[in-house]
């Protein structure tokens, strides 16, 4: 039987997406490129157009809840097969796959081949089916569909080769280190101090130690272990972001944007196109009190000037309040970093703050970022190397710029 004209489209979208994918690099495993050439993504979203649905760089959204926060979605190609380099997976593996729409299940179980196990599990029931019709569909029904909060695991089908998270982390439940084989690989997209990056850990004893960590975004993991930001209000417009709380009484920021503005410049400058994640997590884990700032579109403040509105790199000290921006270098070619401060000590804390940025110049930048370790909750402190230890609820979490 002939293809229909929206099969053939199809597939040349898929090869397409393909081809961007290894062009940029994102894909280097042949197995992977077969996988994503074969498995028809787009039955998963029929709601979208087939240009939609193979989009190299966007995710298709599935769900929203009554806020119109995303809920569900099915990642796009690129972060996919990002994952799945990560993950490593070969035949014969045992894979679960926590968070579900379908297609990342259906690559992992042509990767994981005849031999293989593949489970795949969302706390959403409509998530779920949705899955199980598609792999129905197309002929993955060797795949477990399961209806269950991650927090738990599988353990009925453990240990596992691989665990792939396809929803945003804040912090790694025991069940996944404890039901991943030694040697193991988790990837994850893990937030840490607001910045989440999908990393790539394996199985050491007691703890994982990341192999990867590349910049991404993912809907937040619901359950037990959903954690969200905590938010401390300026005034006019001005709002800070924090991961695991203010790190200050906020009282003592009361008025802290009606004291002088102090300025500094680092001398550091990069491209435009210049990635800039290890910069970003370098602050998150070595500035004081770091956090995200943001400012309403329709404030007036004529204090904060941010370089952009919804994201600014911040931190607090004390009654004291930083954020960093840019501004372009006279040949308009590069940007140049600067941070803006307050409060009493505002100038020495803006010089502190520029003073991480000018290390990070010096000695991490184009580099592979930290080595990043996860270890139970209550591992004493002499067990623990690093250069900071950020304490969540299940693990600690140890991070070596000095390893790097």
């Amino acid at each position: 039987m002939a293809e229909l004209p929206d099969e053939n489209r199809a597939t040349e979208l898929r090869n397409t997406v393909v081809d961007q994918l290894k062009e940029g690099g994102w894909i280097t495993s042949p197995t992977i490129e077969a996988a994503m050439r074969k498995v028809p993504r787009h039955l998963a979203v029929p709601e979208a157009s087939l240009e939609d649905a193979y989009s190299t760089y966007n995710a298709v959204i599935t769900q929203k809840d009554e806020h119109g926060n995303h809920t569900s979605s099915v990642s796009a190609p690129q972060v996919q097969a990002m994952q799945l380099e990560q993950a490593d997976i070969r035949p014969g593996d045992n894979v679960v796959e926590y968070g579900t729409n379908g297609p990342n299940a259906a690559y992992i179980a042509e990767l994981v081949g005849d031999t293989g196990q593949v489970t795949t599990v969302d706390i959403d029931a409509g998530a779920a089916a949705r899955a199980a019709h598609f792999l129905a569909e197309t002929g993955y029904s060797r795949v477990r569909v399961l209806t269950a909060d991650a927090s738990g695991g599988v353990p009925e089908h453990a240990p596992y080769d691989a665990i792939v998270v396809t929803v945003g982390a804040w912090d790694i439940p025991p069940a996944w280190r404890e039901q991943l084989s030694e040697g193991g690989r988790l990837v994850v997209p893990l937030r840490i101090r607001t910045l989440t990056r999908t990393y790539g850990f394996v199985r050491q004893g007691d703890h994982l130690v990341s192999s990867s960590a590349h910049v991404c975004g993912f809907v937040p993991m619901q359950g037990e272990d959903a954690h969200d930001e905590q938010l401390l209000l300026l005034g006019d417009g001005v709002s800070l972001r924090f991961d695991d709380g203010p790190t200050v009484d906020p009282s003592l920021l009361d008025g802290v944007l009606s004291t002088p503005r102090a300025e500094t410049w680092t001398g550091v400058t990069v491209g435009r196109t210049e990635n800039i994640g290890t910069l970003q997590m370098y602050l998150a884990t070595m500035a004081p009190g770091f956090c995200i700032m943001s400012v309403d579109l329709d404030s007036k403040t004529a204090v904060v000037e941010p370089s952009n509105k919804g994201f600014s790199m911040a931190a607090v000290r004390g009654p004291n309040f930083a954020y960093v921006l840019v501004r372009r270098t006279p040949d308009d070619k590069n940007v140049e970093y600067g941070v803006h401060a307050f409060g009493p000590d505002g100038a020495s804390f803006a010089e502190e703050i520029a003073d991480c940025i000018r290390a990070w110049g010096k000695k991490h930048r184009g580099g592979p970022g930290p080595r990043v370790a996860i270890y139970p909750a209550g591992t004493p402190d002499d067990q623990i190397p690093g250069d900071r230890v950020i304490d969540k609820k299940h693990s600690r979490i140890s991070v070596s710029w000095s390893a790097t």
